[in-house]
């Protein structure tokens, strides 16, 4: 990502906001429904309570939070410009949650 000048920065690892990031994953409908899941408390970032909507988030960190009856534990492969297609969606994170993983267990 581009720092104030709009120029990439060396040595800066890019970083995009938390519910930019969830929204373009297809983890939420939209980008309020993500920023109500953080701001409520119920997403951890690399173990980490998160509060704040805009945290910057960077390849590599743990994501936690609740979607539906399963509680998601996902990996960050790569950031996106854009909220595209499922398949693209998809390769943005990798599943790190237990297979019959539910919230209730």
């Amino acid at each position: 990502m581009a720092g104030p000048s709009g120029k990439l920065q060396p040595g800066v690892q890019p970083k995009l906001r938390l519910d930019k990031w969830l929204f373009h994953a297809r983890f939420f409908k939209s980008r309020e429904l993500a920023q109500d899941c953080i701001e409520e408390g119920h997403l951890r970032l690399n173990a980490q309570r998160c509060v704040k909507p805009g945290h910057g988030l960077a390849v590599g960190d743990v994501l936690t939070f609740p979607q539906g009856n399963r509680i998601r534990v996902v990996r960050v492969l790569s950031l996106s410009d854009r909220r595209g297609p499922a398949t693209e969606a998809q390769a943005l994170y990798a599943d790190l949650d237990l297979p019959g993983q539910d919230a209730s267990a």
